[in-house]
């Protein structure tokens, strides 16, 4: 069987990225996937390959996009950053500030920092929801305001997988009254040309990948370890799958009304292209345009939790909206930046070497941060360096 054919362009410097990639589709690892990286806003390398459906054989095209789950954050924390610039919002401020019905039940302290550094104690939506009522927004973001936090805020961190999005989206839009899709689009996708989006339009849906959902661990010794400390009854569990265990990773992520709706955690729909370039704009310009001062970039990847995470239950890192090393990518270089997804795909920033990279894919791996083929794209990048 011949080796997946790849397309694009690499400059010669950064060959390593490219072997990298072909290696990643060769193995099988990858079904479909895109790589590209930027160095000091210019785009140096630009590659894709492999199958886009499984089900259909489509192959993956140049403008392919596919889900990059958490990697949204990383595009939600950008547009926060954004509106501090703009002295629209304050991280340090109380979220109930803008938030008023927030404060209730004893979180009438926390801070849009706590909750952009996954401090906020609120990883899990409590009450029964219809798959309907999740997607609308408002069902979920009221009873997120009523709720009391499971431990108290600020004073440890726990990854908040589904809640960053409607945490961090509803005082976006209370700030400026735009939901937080719309004002991704209109603030930052439509300036750079991106091809990103927080909600579907419906013409853009041929140009999808198809999610390939993770294969459980063959080993049931893993498997029951894994049902024990992250299970549906498990506050892990229950953080990583909800609200309701309506958003397990699996053909959920392929349907329509999923990709349709505004979940600022989760659900962007992006090509790496669009991920390399977004982050190129933060860290410096891109044809003209830069997104957030170096400033801004410093207080938002100086680290705020570091250490033992109540919800993923392995060390991790964040700044304000960024995730960091060690736990963004074993190969991230001090200093650097970003958001992995679920599955696999990351945005990536160093500021001190200009660089930036995006990676994204439609075959899920078990994990998100140690993903072994982002890992391979970022060594490849640094080293080319």
């Amino acid at each position: 069987m011949s080796a997946p054919r790849v397309e694009g362009s690499c400059e010669p410097r950064f060959h390593r990225v490219r072997e990298a990639f072909e290696a990643n589709l060769a193995s099988g690892r990858d079904l479909g996937a895109a790589c590209c990286v930027h160095h000091r806003g210019r785009r140096v390398v630009d590659l894709w390959g492999g199958i886009a459906d499984a089900r259909t054989g489509r192959p993956w095209e140049e403008d392919t996009a596919v889900l990059v789950f958490s990697s949204t954050k990383g595009a939600v924390a950008i547009a926060m950053g954004l509106l501090a610039e703009r002295r629209a919002l304050d991280f340090d401020a109380r979220v109930a500030d803008a938030w008023p019905e927030f404060a209730a039940n004893g979180k009438e302290s926390i801070t849009v920092r706590d909750v952009l550094s996954h401090r906020a104690g609120l990883p899990v939506v409590e009450g029964d929801f219809t798959l309907e009522q999740a997607l609308s927004w408002q069902p979920v973001v009221a009873a997120l305001a009523a709720q009391a936090p499971l431990w108290p805020p600020g004073t440890a961190h726990g990854y908040h997988v589904r809640t960053y999005g409607w945490l961090a989206g509803e005082i976006l839009r209370r700030v400026d009254g735009r939901s937080p899709g719309r004002f991704f689009a209109d603030e930052i996708a439509r300036p750079l040309g991106l091809d990103f989006w927080i909600g579907l339009p419906g013409e853009i849906e041929p140009r999808v990948a198809r999610i390939v959902p993770p294969e459980p661990p063959s080993d049931p010794r893993v498997r029951e370890l894994l049902e024990s400390v992250m299970g549906p009854g498990t506050t892990s569990g229950r953080a990583l799958t909800g609200p309701s265990g309506l958003f397990p990773y699996d053909e959920t992520w392929n349907l329509r009304a999923v990709r349709a709706a505004e979940l600022p955690s989760s659900n962007g729909i992006a090509t790496a292209r669009s991920l390399s370039r977004l982050y190129a704009a933060v860290i410096g310009e891109v044809d003209g345009i830069r997104l957030l001062s170096a400033d801004t970039v410093d207080e938002m990847r100086r680290p705020r939790s570091e250490g033992p995470d109540r919800i993923l239950l392995l060390p991790t890192a964040f700044g304000t909206g960024f995730m960091l090393p060690p736990s963004l990518c074993l190969a991230g270089a001090a200093g650097s930046f970003g958001h992995p997804g679920a599955g696999g795909s990351l945005g990536y920033a160093e500021p001190e070497t200009g660089l930036a990279l995006g990676y994204a894919m439609n075959r899920m791996n078990v994990g998100a941060a140690l993903d072994p083929r982002a890992h391979s794209l970022v060594e490849a990048a640094r080293a080319s360096l």
